[in-house]
């Protein structure tokens, strides 16, 4: 007998009938963040805007955050996610407090590279100097600082707390060894009172993540059909095939789902970018998220030029927003 696909597993669920797959993934509604299914993920930074690469910041300005925001209120995104405590972010919690909006957010601690990692990531030339992972190392501490801060400042708003995006799996830039994260997330949740987590790809939790896992409040995975070879018509299934990984690797704690999405344009993967691909993933993947009680961060809210190489305006990295840089809405989002 052919094993259900998660298309039939869902249509099981959202008709109240039960399967082992369903049951295997089920959460407890407890276990949303903020009670949302769909999140997003949030960086506004536009046309000519960046965040700092070496040499100083260009931020969105406060009246273009708070038309971010609106947008996204209105399309029903309560939830959003930020990558690092700078300022940035603090102007947007500051925004989000002032004008009384319906927002929680996921609050990024954003951890540079303490360990050189050019041997195992494709874009590193040659090692990190000694003496700049040293300085970042202390910028690292410094912005554990900044995020315990923003946490007890914006309690009423900040509902969880990552520490670390992607600085543990193999193929990053911006390494930092476990024994240093899990210190980190000690550190963080001694001081504050909202759960705390690490995002990282579900292999690396799926292979290494127990140790980290033991420390977590919950597990923070990111699943990419696309960028792993994967059609459309495969995208669902592989990503519940991840999930259903690192769940059977590590078993004890919820998952929240703090990255998945599809490109509109990429040079990288031709044709199988597309609006309609996109809007179907994002369709499958929210049906698949309210069926298990599970909080999907879906990335990203709005394109970003700054992004990927320079010398190619079609690459993925620039394309995966639910919205255009000019913020006018793609497929997926026009219906809503």
């Amino acid at each position: 007998m052919r094993e259900p696909t998660s298309a039939a597993i869902i249509a099981l669920a959202v008709a109240g009938c039960s399967s082992p797959e369903v049951e295997s993934l089920r959460q407890s509604r407890e276990d949303l963040l903020a009670g949302q299914v769909m999140a997003v993920a949030y960086s506004g930074f536009r046309e000519g805007q960046h965040p700092d690469r070496g040499f100083g910041a260009v931020n969105p300005s406060a009246e273009e955050i708070l038309e971010d925001l609106r947008i996204l209120v209105a399309h029903d995104f309560n939830l959003i996610r930020m990558y690092d405590s700078g300022e940035n972010t603090r102007q947007t919690l500051e925004i989000i407090r002032r004008r009384d909006l319906p927002i929680k957010v996921l609050l990024g601690i954003w951890l540079d590279a303490e360990l050189s990692n050019h041997e195992g990531c494709p874009w590193l030339d040659e090692p990190i100097p000694d003496g700049k992972l040293a300085a970042n190392a202390l910028e690292n501490a410094a912005e554990v600082e900044r995020g315990i801060e923003l946490a007890r400042e914006f309690a009423g708003i900040v509902v969880a707390v990552n520490v670390g995006n992607e600085a543990l799996v193999d193929w990053t830039d911006h390494r930092v060894p476990l024994e240093r994260v899990i210190a980190y997330v000690r550190q963080v949740k001694g001081t504050i009172e909202q759960p705390v987590t690490v995002a990282d790809s579900y292999v690396w939790w799926m292979r290494e993540g127990a140790p980290l896992a033991a420390e977590v409040d919950f597990l923070g995975v990111h699943a990419y059909p696309i960028w792993e070879g994967k059609a459309i018509d495969e995208a669902l299934d592989f990503t519940v095939d991840n999930i259903e990984a690192v769940r059977e690797a590590v078993p004890a704690k919820p998952i929240a789902v703090l990255e998945a999405g599809w490109a509109t344009v990429a040079s990288e993967f031709r044709d199988r970018s597309s609006e309609a691909n996109q809007a179907r993933y994002y369709d499958e993947l929210r049906e698949w998220a309210g069926a298990t009680h599970t909080t999907v961060f879906f990335f990203e809210a709005f394109d970003e030029p700054w992004k990927g190489d320079p010398d190619d305006p079609l690459g993925a990295e620039k394309h995966w927003g639910l919205f255009n840089v000019d913020r006018t809405p793609k497929q997926v989002m026009r219906r809503s």
